[in-house]
C-alpha cells in the first residue's frame, strides 16, 4: 500500500510540476494587456509530415490562437507561420485552412511559408507584425516562450508589445505536460546559450 501511495503521489507531483511549468511559460516575457486597438496573433506551425490536413498538434495550436483573439479590438490579424508542410502545402497553409474551413474563422489571415526553424519563424513574421499595437505568439507555451526570447533579441522594440496568449489552460492535455515541459525547458536552455554566443560574437 505504501509503495502504491508513493507512486500515486509521485505521479500527482509530476502532473502539478508540468502544469506549473506551462503556466509560468505562458506568462514569461509578456504583459497581461496593453492599451491597443490592433493586434497580431502569430501561430507557429509544427512539422506536418504527411497528409493534407493539419495534424493534431497544429490543430490544437490553431484553436489556441483563435481563442487568443481579443474581440474588443478594432482589428486582429491571424498570422500562420511555417514552411515544412504536407503534400498540399506549407505548415502555414495547413494552419490557415484548418482555421478557416474547419473552425469557421472569418477574419484576416496572412501566411509566412518560408521558415524552417523557430528563429526563422520570428525573423520572417517581423514585417507582418510591425503595424500591431500588441502581439501574441501562440504555440505550446514553452515553444512560444522560446519564440518570444528570440523576438526580444531580434527586435526589442516589438518585444515590448508582447501580450499573453491563451495557449495555457489548466488541465488541458495534462498527461503530456511533464514530457513537453522537459523537452521545452531543454530547448529554451539551448536557445539561451545560442543567444549568449551571438552576443559574445557581436561584442568581440
Amino acid at each position: 500500500m505504501r509503495r502504491a501511495t508513493r507512486v500515486i503521489l509521485g505521479l500527482c507531483g509530476l502532473a502539478v510540476w508540468g502544469e506549473f511549468v506551462h503556466w509560468r511559460a505562458s506568462r514569461a516575457h509578456t504583459y497581461e494587456r496593453l492599451p491597443a486597438r490592433s493586434e497580431a496573433v502569430v501561430v507557429l506551425g509544427y512539422r506536418n509530415i504527411r497528409g493534407d490536413r493539419a495534424n493534431a498538434m497544429n490543430r490544437w495550436r490553431v484553436r489556441a490562437a483563435l481563442r487568443s483573439i481579443d474581440p474588443a479590438l478594432a482589428s486582429s490579424i491571424l498570422i500562420c507561420s511555417g514552411g515544412n508542410g504536407g503534400a498540399s502545402g506549407s505548415e502555414a497553409v495547413l494552419l490557415a485552412r484548418y482555421a478557416v474551413s474547419e473552425c469557421g474563422f472569418t477574419g484576416p489571415v496572412q501566411l509566412e511559408e518560408e521558415s524552417r526553424s523557430t528563429w526563422q519563424n520570428v525573423e520572417n513574421v517581423i514585417p507582418l507584425i510591425e503595424h500591431a499595437d500588441q502581439i501574441k505568439i501562440v504555440s505550446n507555451p514553452l515553444h512560444a516562450q522560446k519564440a518570444r526570447l528570440y523576438l526580444r533579441h531580434q527586435r526589442p522594440d516589438l518585444a515590448e508589445r508582447l501580450v499573453r496568449a491563451a495557449d495555457y489552460r489548466f488541465g488541458e492535455a495534462w498527461p503530456l505536460k511533464p514530457l513537453l515541459a522537459l523537452h521545452g525547458l531543454r530547448a529554451i536552455a539551448r536557445g539561451r546559450r545560442s543567444l549568449a554566443r551571438m552576443r559574445r560574437q557581436q561584442g568581440s
